[in-house]
């Protein structure tokens, strides 16, 4: 396994002072952004004659690879919602917004098969994620689990053409958001090889899931992990929940993300768990953690997680006691 850096942590600097910044602190690998309006990479750009080698040397110059690219914000339009919630993605209605999002994700996995980069994140998207409660209408969510099958059937087959693979990652206010819904998503597109998990286990423990046995149920379709942890603030749970609104920053939340080891999460058994179904790529560090800075995850996270990160598999033993 190596250890990686989501660029967009810093989308503020240019991709080149990000990666030089990284690959000296130890990083391995960067996950690169694409959406539109990044500010880091427009995939149309790079896709221009001789750019997007040129980004792939940029890149290795600094003795890195590109784990994924990421197209989180554009590809939540698919799924919806397609009203004011997301105006700040690309402002239209319902059919101007997926088509833009999916002509978006398309190009990005063109982007992907130019640079040889092997896997795509991004977001399902989900009209109304209120429905997965049974009441009042209790087949709402399947009418989203229709929409998903008709519009990312299509998207998935280019996904294929170019040589990439989908990895969602399953998220509050999306189709994909636990073991069962990752499932039934993968049989709605007939378990289409390019429809995969890009695993955030803060996601997961912000709803309660156990990681490792979404890693188990869902072994061989997880293309990519983040390293994000999270925190369930015990104290604030009584007053708010954990669904509660509001900022991140709240004093009061009961929920909050946090760098990987200032968290819930036991990494140790996450990566375990990993390396026991096979995952032996990247975990690409993402900072959503308001109770410190950037800078202070960058030096504490590749302090903390590049030791436990395993890289090879055990070789078994070949005295005489386990070969009788």
């Amino acid at each position: 396994m190596k250890l990686g850096f989501c660029a967009q942590n810093y989308s503020e600097k240019p991709l080149q002072e990000v990666c030089k910044m990284v690959a000296d602190k130890g990083y391995e690998a960067i996950e690169i952004a694409t959406y539109d309006g990044n500010g880091q990479c427009e995939a149309g750009e790079m896709l221009q004659s001789g750019k997007a080698k040129e980004l792939r040397k940029m890149v290795e110059s600094h003795g890195l690879f590109i784990s994924a690219l990421s197209n989180h914000a554009d590809s939540l339009l698919i799924g919806g919602p397609w009203g004011e919630d997301t105006d700040g993605i690309y402002k239209g209605t319902k059919e101007e917004k997926i088509k833009f999002g999916t002509e978006s994700l398309i190009l990005t996995a063109q982007l992907a098969n130019a640079l040889e980069v092997p896997v795509v994140i991004g977001f399902t998207g989900v009209e109304n994620f209120g429905r997965y409660f049974p009441f009042p209408h209790a087949k709402g969510w399947k009418a989203c689990e229709d929409h998903f099958a008709e519009h990312f059937g299509p998207i998935l087959d280019k996904f294929k053409e170019y040589g990439a693979k989908f990895a969602v990652e399953p998220h509050p206010n999306n189709l994909i958001y636990d073991v069962h819904t990752a499932k039934r998503a993968i049989e709605a597109v007939d378990n289409h090889p390019c429809l995969g998990i890009n695993l955030d286990p803060a996601n997961l423990t912000y709803l309660g899931l156990y990681v490792e046995t979404f890693i188990d149920e869902l072994a061989g379709r997880i293309f990519h992990v983040h390293a994000k942890d999270a925190e369930i603030v015990a104290h604030n749970v009584g007053k708010g929940g954990i669904l509660m609104q509001g900022e991140w920053g709240r004093l009061d939340r009961a929920f909050r993300f946090r760098i990987p080891g200032w968290g819930d999460v036991n990494w140790r058994k996450v990566i375990t768990e990993l390396a026991m179904t096979g995952y032996d790529y990247v975990l690409s560090y993402e900072h959503e953690d308001v109770t410190m800075s950037r800078a202070d995850g960058v030096d504490k996270v590749v302090d903390y997680l590049k030791p436990l990160l395993i890289h090879a598999p055990y070789e078994g033993r070949s005295d005489k006691l386990f070969t009788i």
